[in-house]
């Protein structure tokens, strides 16, 4: 698997089986969404996972002719009992695929964004790196034994490691105080941090400028929300990447996520032209500037 691979986005985390409350199944994880939502901005995207390949290459199997797929094998494809929305979701893990090898792959991408779902990223990795981003909140994630739910705790991977390469870190407010030590490395190497939040406004972290609380604008008739977080990481990435300001980029990914969630699971994932029409619709950003440590 030693190559070197040319593409726009690429996510490196499990693509996940999701088991929804009435037992259907469904592909899920933030490595499989970002992905989708980068290659509809016009990325050519590629997915390094790890599971089962035929399982793996059947789940995102709709979504072939929009992404590429690269899955180390493993006796298990990682499967989540998902249950609730939002704040109230709860996962429990089934099955785990085992962590993901990247330093054996020369990776060249504009965009590298490490997505963890079970504590399987790479904090190491080689090869021509453009932009890096990080959704961490999968690093601090535990379980006790299959069928158990996940809870979240201190990461106890080589933070420092991580967070001294990293460009930019998306994380929900609810993890937050689990990756606060991972959060304050990335803003003390010059990454930018973005805190979603729902329906209130996403807090944006800049090194050596004061946070700000950016509103997201209401959306009338929410569908569902899976996804969305892993969304609004992808275009976030994608605008800090083509030299956007912080907020201009975190209200081009709250557009994107807005548009996922207007209607059901990934084939509402938004192209270009229709995130770009709620921005519009939005009008501009409005924000606020907060106290420091907020």
């Amino acid at each position: 698997m030693n190559r070197f691979l040319q593409f726009d986005y690429t996510t490196v985390g499990h693509v996940t089986i999701d088991v929804l409350e009435d037992g259907s199944r469904r592909v899920g994880g933030t490595a499989f969404y970002s992905a989708l939502q980068a290659a509809r901005l016009g990325r050519r995207a590629l997915i390094v996972t790890r599971g089962r390949v035929r399982e793996v290459e059947e789940l995102v199997e709709p979504h072939r002719h929009e992404l590429e797929l690269r899955v180390q094998p493993a006796q298990h494809t990682t499967a989540l009992g998902t249950s609730g929305a939002g704040s109230q979701r709860c996962q429990r893990m089934l099955a785990w695929a085992g962590p993901i090898d990247v330093e054996q792959m020369a990776l060249d991408t504009a965009v590298l964004h490490l997505a963890p779902v079970a504590r399987e990223s790479p904090t190491r990795w080689r090869g021509s790196i453009g932009f890096v981003g990080v959704t961490p909140q999968g690093l601090a994630r535990r379980w006790s034994a299959l069928g158990e739910r996940i809870a979240s705790t201190q990461p106890d991977i080589d933070a420092a490691a991580l967070t001294s390469s990293c460009d930019a870190v998306v994380i929900s407010e609810h993890e937050r105080a689990s990756c606060a030590e991972l959060i304050a490395g990335a803003t003390a190497s010059g990454a930018i941090v973005a805190v979603t939040a729902g329906a209130r406004p996403t807090t944006i972290l800049e090194p050596g400028r004061p946070a700000v609380a950016l509103d997201v604008h209401a959306l009338e008739r929410p569908v569902g929300d899976l996804g969305a977080g892993d969304v609004f990481a992808a275009a976030f990435f994608i605008a800090l990447s083509d030299g956007r300001s912080a907020i201009d980029a975190a209200s081009f990914a709250n557009a994107a996520a807005a548009v996922r969630m207007s209607g059901a699971d990934a084939d509402a994932v938004g192209r270009t032209e229709a995130i770009w029409a709620r921005l519009a619709s939005d009008g501009p950003p409005t924000f606020t500037h907060v106290a420091r440590g907020v």
